[in-house]
This record gives C-alpha cells, structure tokens and sequence, in this order.
C-alpha cells in the first residue's frame, strides 16, 4: 500500500507538469536553443511597480533592430517572455536599438542611452542586452510616495508569504516536524497554474482554482505516503527534517529537468498600466492578489477557531497525547493540516507567479523568509506566522526605498528577526519553553 502511495506521488506530480502537451518541452536534450552560435538576445523588462534589481515583467510585441557600420543586419519583434535573439554576422560593434513607438503606453525606456544599447561582441556565443521600463509618472515621485508604494508592495509580499508561512506552521504545530520541502510546494503551486494556463490554454483564474485543488491532492499524498509510514515507524524529528531536506532536492531536480532553467510567464496579467489611489499607485492584479490572500487567510483563520476540525486541531497542536487519549483521531486530523496546509502554499505559489514569473527555483528563494517569518511570529503560532509574515514583507519591499541596496534588501528583515529574538526567544507570540 505505502509502495502504491509513494508511486502515486510521482506520478501525480509527472502526469500534472508533463501532461500539459508540451508546454514544458520533453527533455533538456530536446530542447531547441535559445538563441543562434552567433546573435544579440534583447530582453525587454517592465519594472513598473517593482523595486531595484527585481527582474520585472517580459513586454511582447516590441520591434527591435540591430545594426553596425553598414547599416541594419537583423530585426526581431519580442515575444510572450519579452525576448528576441537576433543573428549576427560575426565580431565587431553593433548598435541595439528600441522602436520606442511600439512600446506601451505613458511608459519610457529607463537608464543610460535611451533606446540605443552599444554591444561589443569579442566572442562567439549570445550576447545579451536588457532594457528595462520605466512608468513616466514615477520618475518625478517623491519620497513619501516611494514609501507608501513600498509599504503596500510589502504587505503584498507580506501576504504571499504568510499564505506559505500558515501552511508551515500548522504542519510544525501538529507535527513538530521542520519541513524544508515547503519551498518547493510553492513552487509546484507556480509550475501547476503555468501548465494548466500554458499548456492547456485555461484562464489564469480558472488555472490558480485548479491547482489549488491539485496542490491540496499532492499534500494528501505526501502525508499518506510519505510522513504517516515515518511516523509510525518512531522516526525522529531530525530525522524527518533530513528526510525533508532530500525530498526538497529531489522535487527540484524535477523541477528543473521537466520544466528548465528559463524564467517564464503566465499568458495573462503580465503587464499592466497602474491605478494611482492617491499618493500610492498599484496594478490591477496586485489589488486582486492582496484581496485573494486575505480572503484565504480569513477563511482557514475562522475555521480553525469556530469549526470542530479547527479546534481539535488545535487540540492535537497542543499537546496530541491528551488528544489522542481523548478519543481524537489524530493521524486524520494531521492529514487535512496537510491537505489545506499545501493548498494555502500552492495559492502562494499560483500569486506568486501572477505576480512576478516562474521558474523552479521560485519557491526555494522564498524558503528562508518563510521560516523567518514563522520564526519571527512564534514556532507553532498561527497569529504569530501572519504577523512576522507583515514584518518581513514591509521591511524587505521597504528597505532599497531608504537606501538599502538591492542585492541586501533582504537584510533588513533579518536583523530585525535576530534583535527580536535577542529580546524575546520564543519569538513575538509564541510561548516561553521551561527548560531543564
């Protein structure tokens, strides 16, 4: 039976990310290349509405030309994933430049050079050239503004996060286990919503409805087939942790052999023109991604405090001896933790990957700030992992808005997590352990 469940999984998870007919490709060594021996590949970014050194979402439909001394020696337009590879005849100097009339609207090119980029190309291969978009009302934003948009930006982080950071929480509360594998249920919840979008051409709502139930499927599966058999076999936590650790790998290496190393978008919500609501200016989809995230979060929130599998998990969170001695069927209630557990991730993963784009190693760069967050709030705590969620969402979108560099913007949020573990160990809503 457990041999059946473990296959099952595998399978599962194959059939979800192979059967979206071709949209992932076969194999890495059936994949065409990218781009010729001997070209300029143009990635065209819109970095409206993101901080400094986000990547920015891909812009189709822009003409682009590449020239030398002689004059003009390819053209391209870009596509879905806002890039265009154009060959060229060999070494030398060439000129990339920007049709700035098929560009979106009441946007401009940012950065040194306009529309023209100067290539040196000293070696065969690609060459890549980025040119990234700017709003035009944002150039003249003062810093009250800038603050106000980072700090919504952060909430939205911050939401994204704590729909992960719930889902860890309840898992360790239940079970006491520390799963680095949640990473990449984030990740599976991204790659599912681009199958079901790109590859079997389904709306992007209808996608993200879908693979929230697919994703709470893939959590039922784990549990049955993977944490229950360990449990009952009396192994350790830590054991379990390095147990997670190897699963996280193995799910990545799926990852990226099914879907690749490319980073890719979603078919719909890519590019947006922003909606100024006073000093702050937001995309459509942001606003719908910060109201999805707190209609989830208020829905399983409510059910575990008034509903009698809420309160009897809460129960089992507290002490699952007395729980189950009290004739609760512990295993079954550890079994939807894990079912809406993995749901709430693989929602993460489905506003994730509307909101920025997908590639495979989506959720594993968000893992450490989920475990900060939970870390942050209180091991255990529901309340405790939403808060610290905020916390570390405001200050990462805040932090290159006061200065900080883009490559540290991570920083600030743990700093602030280890002054507040300096003050109060147990975190800010988690309760203080007698030891000894």
């Amino acid at each position: 039976m457990r041999q059946r469940l473990a296959a099952a999984c595998v399978l599962m998870l194959g059939a979800i990310l192979l059967g979206a007919g071709g949209a992932y490709g076969t194999s890495p060594a059936a994949l065409p290349s990218e781009s010729p021996d001997n070209s300029i590949t143009v990635v065209l970014l819109d970095t409206r509405g993101t901080e400094a050194g986000e990547p920015g979402t891909p812009v189709p439909d822009v003409d682009i030309e590449v020239s030398d001394d002689s004059g003009t020696v390819g053209e391209g337009t870009t596509d879905e994933e806002g890039r265009v590879s154009i060959p060229i005849p060999g070494l030398g100097s060439y000129t990339v430049t920007v049709d700035e009339d098929t560009l979106p609207e009441d946007t401009e090119l940012s950065g040194e050079g306009g529309n023209e980029r100067s290539v040196n190309v000293v070696i065969s291969g690609d060459m890549r050239v980025q040119f990234p978009i700017a709003d035009e009302r944002a150039a003249g934003a003062g810093f009250v503004s800038k603050l106000m948009t980072g700090a919504v930006s952060g909430i939205k982080f911050g939401l994204i996060i704590g729909l992960a950071a719930l889902g860890l929480s309840m898992v360790f509360g239940t079970t006491g286990l520390t799963n680095f594998s949640h990473g990449e249920l984030i990740t599976f919840g991204g790659l599912v919503v681009y199958g079901f979008n790109r590859g079997l051409g389904l709306p992007v709502v209808v996608a993200g409805i879908l693979t929230v139930f697919v994703s709470a499927g893939f959590g039922w599966v784990q549990e049955r087939g993977l944490w229950r058999p360990l449990r009952r076999r009396g192994t350790g936590l830590v054991a379990m942790m390095i147990v997670s650790i190897g699963f996280a790998l193995f799910l990545r290496n799926v990852y990226q052999y099914v879907f690749g190393g490319t980073t890719k978008s979603l078919s719909q919500y890519v590019s947006q023109q922003r909606v100024s609501l006073g000093p702050v200016s937001l995309a459509p989809k942001e606003m719908a991604i910060i109201a999805i995230a707190l209609v989830a979060i208020a829905l399983v929130c409510a059910a575990l405090m008034t509903t009698r599998l809420g309160k009897a998990t809460r129960a089992v969170a507290d002490n699952p001896a007395l729980a189950s001695s009290s004739g609760l069927r512990v295993d079954g209630i550890i079994g939807w933790v894990w079912i809406i557990g993995t749901a709430l991730t693989g929602l993460a993963g489905v506003l994730l990957a509307v909101d920025q784009q997908v590639e495979f190693q989506m959720g594993f760069k968000m893992l450490l700030l989920v475990f900060a967050s939970v870390t942050l709030g209180g091991l255990g705590t529901i309340w405790g992992a939403l808060i610290g969620s905020m916390v570390v969402g405001i200050m990462v979108e805040v932090s290159p808005v006061l200065g900080v560099p883009a490559e540290l913007k991570y920083t600030p949020a743990l700093l602030v997590l280890i002054l507040i573990l300096l003050v109060r160990p147990q975190g800010i809503l988690g309760r203080r352990e007698r030891i000894g």
